[in-house]
């Protein structure tokens, strides 16, 4: 049955949230509204503080400063009334890898309190919607990694929560097994359930999120729609392939001059990239890319690959913080992989 909340009702919402290990801030007042029934993304490098901020909403840790509210229950004074409203997936499953993938659910259903029958009848279904059937007598350690991570989101909504975290549901899978998990975020989502999501790719929030919180050094630093997001850093990106590699310092000065922005000078030797245009004018950006390219072919420079698309994650994130994301420092170390 498909869950319906009251309108204008919040999931989550944070005031000046802080958790500190040691000298390092690594949530440092950040402010969070997610309504209810919504995907809302977060967005943010290796080290941001993404996972230290879920960890607290799901009452894994406990706030240093701020206030952070669950369906208006406060996360650490009525830590019980919130975990019987989440669920939490985080990176790494943390399923029972010599079970197999029917022993494992129906498990998990008997400690949340189902009878065997109704466990193993839950399992079945699960096991079938997330395409799992024919893998349900495999042990899970012979599962890939898409196939662990269908399984986990499954154990995850054994009972169905009413706000379901996903941590990086989708680091290190193939593009199939990635399109297969956004998939199951938007059935859970369709059945009224609110996910937060934290993700270090701009596609995959694009992809899924109504709303996304950029966070750099504990911090959220930009926040709105994909579309306010990456029309905050330009209308466009040009992305040029050179012939000649030793034509590329040549390309990067006409360019700069051309554009007025700066070109950055892609890990491919032949490659250059720089964003155009501004947040108003999609039609600017291609016209500017033309104006450029027409420039490059009166200097006798020959381009064999020319593309204009919309900013990537270290493109947004590099305009919002002057650094690419790749600079951020790793989170501190936590253990704990405990489900809400």
């Amino acid at each position: 049955m498909t869950r319906t909340e009251p309108p204008g009702e919040l999931a989550i919402e944070t005031t000046g949230l802080v958790k500190v290990f040691g000298e390092k801030r690594a949530v440092d007042g950040v402010d969070l509204t997610v309504p209810a029934g919504s995907v809302y993304g977060v967005l943010g490098p290796n080290g941001a503080g993404k996972t230290t901020a879920v960890r607290m909403l799901a009452t894994l840790l406990r706030p240093d400063g701020g206030q952070a509210l669950v369906f208006g229950h406060d996360v650490h004074r009525e830590a019980d009334a919130v975990r019987a409203r989440v669920s939490l997936t985080g990176q790494y499953a943390s399923l029972d890898e010599d079970l197999t993938g029917t022993e494992n659910l129906v498990l998990l259903g008997r400690l949340l309190g189902h009878s065997w029958a109704r466990a193993r009848e839950r399992a079945a279904d699960l096991l079938a919607a997330f395409g799992l059937e024919e893998a349900s007598g495999r042990q899970v350690k012979n599962y890939s990694g898409g196939m662990r991570r269908r399984i986990d989101i499954a154990a995850s909504i054994l009972n169905t929560p009413d706000l379901l975290f996903l941590d990086e549901p989708t680091t290190g899978l193939d593009p199939r097994s990635r399109n297969q998990v956004w998939d199951i975020v938007r059935a859970v989502r369709a059945h009224g359930t609110t996910v937060l999501l934290t993700t270090q790719y701009l596609d995959e929030a694009d992809q899924l999120a109504d709303r996304i919180a950029v966070i750099d050094a504990g911090k959220v630093i930009a926040e709105g729609t994909p579309g306010e997001l990456k029309s905050s850093v330009g209308a466009g990106s040009v992305h040029v392939r050179l012939r000649d590699t030793a034509q590329r310092p040549e390309a990067r000065r006409l360019l700069t001059e051309q554009l007025a922005t700066e070109v950055r000078l892609d890990s491919d030797p032949l490659a250059l990239t720089a964003r155009v245009g501004d947040a108003a004018s999609a039609d600017g950006a291609a016209r500017s890319a033309a104006r450029a390219l027409s420039l490059l072919a009166d200097h006798g420079i020959v381009v064999d690959d020319f593309s204009l698309g919309q900013p990537s994650l270290d493109e947004v994130f590099l305009a919002l913080t002057a650094r690419p994301a790749a600079a951020a420092s790793p989170e501190p170390a936590i253990t704990t992989t405990t489900k809400g």
